[in-house]
């Protein structure tokens, strides 16, 4: 990557666990036409000092790279471990040929064991040839640096289960949350671009409906706010920006903010 390239925060994926369209769906919103209402399982790319920073790698991560011409990953960043944000991960062997090297996947210690359980082959102490080379990094609630840039984990819950959100500089990204301890708000107080799930109209067990998110981003005051994570009963793109604070937006898959 150039050193000079701008810093950018690139939606690659704003979906639910199911993905928009829905298999067998025949909702409007699955048989819409507008491609901002083809979602794919949920996944950002951060570029930084010229840099790519994963945060999370679903079952959809071979096809957001191929489609954004993602040819270096710097790191990845795991919010949790469920399968809509990790099983691509498989698929980092096209990185370790490109690269030379395993790539460096940050996560808490309860997603590395649940890495080698599932992937346990990468592990092996017989590895067949050409399996993906994985590098462990610990995260904990401290903030910690890969090369120049920094991170601040922020700890949220997915119902009971606790999961991690970043925030680097003036961005943070949160997905797959319904809870934030007062303590970790102070870590994102001050954000200028706050990323946010935004899964339905209707209150859910483990993922912030619209009206919470909205009452988070009243509450954080960013200067721009992005929903992400976005299910199909949440209505049509066109349809539900218009219902929202003007400096508030639904990201869609492929939408570029410079950060």
């Amino acid at each position: 990557m150039d050193p000079r390239a701008e810093n950018r925060l690139t939606f690659l994926g704003t979906g639910t666990s199911q993905g928009v369209p829905l298999i067998g769906c025949h909702c409007p919103v699955c048989r819409s036409d507008d491609p901002r209402d083809k979602r794919l399982r949920t996944s950002a790319l951060i570029t930084l000092h010229g840099d790519n920073f994963l945060i999370d790698a679903g079952p959809d991560f071979r096809q957001q790279m191929l489609t954004h011409h993602v040819e270096n990953l710097r790191a990845i960043l795991l919010t949790h471990e469920h399968v809509d944000h990790i099983f691509g991960l498989d698929d980092i062997r096209a990185f370790n040929w490109i690269q030379k090297r395993p790539a460096d996947i940050y996560a808490e210690r309860r997603v590395h064991t649940a890495i080698r359980r599932i992937f346990h082959y990468v592990f092996a102490r017989w590895r067949y040839p050409g399996i993906p080379q994985m590098e462990l990094h610990d995260v904990s609630d401290l903030p910690f640096r890969i090369g120049n840039a920094e991170f601040t984990p922020i700890r949220c819950f997915h119902h009971k289960l606790p999961v991690l959100g970043f925030r680097t500089g003036d961005l943070t990204y949160l997905t797959d949350v319904n809870a934030i301890p007062e303590k970790e708000m102070k870590k994102i107080r001050g954000t200028r671009i706050l990323v946010v799930n935004a899964l339905r109209h209707e209150k859910h067990i483990s993922h912030f409906n619209l009206e919470e998110a909205l009452r988070l981003i009243e509450e954080i005051s960013p200067r721009y706010s992005y929903l992400t994570h976005l299910s199909h009963s949440l209505g049509k793109h066109l349809d539900v920006e218009k219902t929202l604070p003007g400096n508030v937006f639904l990201a869609y898959d492929g939408l570029s903010v410079t950060l």
